[in-house]
């Protein structure tokens, strides 16, 4: 294998401690060119949350807490060690039930683009 004569300039390390906050609470923790991490820290359990869409794909893990994940007719019930998949334009809602923490890689980046705005009532 030839080795590169390019170098990524891209690679970088964040300091979680200094993350940006986004309007619903997350943490930004990284972003790259097509992949972003960020982390719902300590969410207190609450009502069902308003159904939206989304215009990014969400992978996550679940630290610790309950919720539920409702999305397209389906309840699930996510809890510590659980991973989740929201596929691009699905609709959804969560319901915390026990504080909960969960880390999530969007693609596109979720805060680019205005993507990650406050979720806004969807009607049936």
């Amino acid at each position: 294998m030839k080795p590169s004569t390019h170098r990524d300039t891209t690679v970088t390390k964040v300091d979680g401690t200094h993350s940006p906050r986004g309007r619903m609470g997350q943490k930004y923790l990284a972003t790259g060119v097509g992949l972003e991490m960020r982390l719902w820290e300590d969410e207190p359990p609450g009502e069902l949350q308003p159904s939206t869409e989304r215009d990014y794909e969400v992978v996550g893990y679940v630290l610790r807490g309950k919720a539920e994940l409702h999305i397209e007719g389906q309840l699930i019930v996510l809890a510590p060690g659980d991973c989740y998949v929201v596929p691009r334009g699905t609709r959804h809602a969560y319901r915390i039930l026990e504080t909960f923490s969960t880390v999530e890689a969007t693609h596109p980046p979720a805060h680019l683009h205005d993507r990650d705005q406050p979720p806004t009532k969807l009607t049936s």
